[in-house]
């Protein structure tokens, strides 16, 4: 699943916001919460190993895994989502995305690997770099 993190600048920001979102999910695990408007039909497939890929200012940036769903009733009265994925950001291949309302189903072919099975040194470039080889086709 993808969505948008809306008003982030880095993976760096990224964690910075969601350290203030940490709790824990139905089941007593720690997690991250993500508000949304709607639950995926798709819930119990994504909590079987699915993961929610971020979009970062026009690319895939980084991933986390999907613990569960919950719904919940927000303030004016309207059922809502919230999404709990694991504490830990795992960088991706920088893959460029256009940016989207809500979230969208992801493909198993369409994600981005994993940054660490890059290969050698690629986990530690900066993100504008590998961003750069990336669209060069370098990496």
């Amino acid at each position: 699943m993808s969505k948008v993190a809306v008003g982030i600048e880095s993976l760096e920001h990224l964690a910075d916001v969601q350290k203030g979102r940490r709790g824990q999910s139905a089941d007593g695990q720690a997690c991250v919460k993500v508000y949304t408007r709607f639950l995926p039909k798709r819930a119990r497939d994504l909590e079987d190993g699915g993961s929610l890929y971020w979009i970062v200012k026009g690319h895939y940036l980084a991933r986390q895994r999907i613990i569960g769903f919950e719904t919940y009733t927000s303030d004016d009265g309207k059922k809502r989502c919230l999404i709990s994925v694991s504490p830990e950001i795992v960088p991706t291949m920088i893959q460029p995305r256009r940016a989207h309302q809500g979230w969208r189903y992801l493909k198993d072919t369409e994600a981005p690997a994993d940054m660490s099975d890059a290969g050698e040194g690629a986990a530690e470039l900066p993100a504008h770099m590998a961003a750069a080889l990336r669209d060069l086709g370098l990496l």
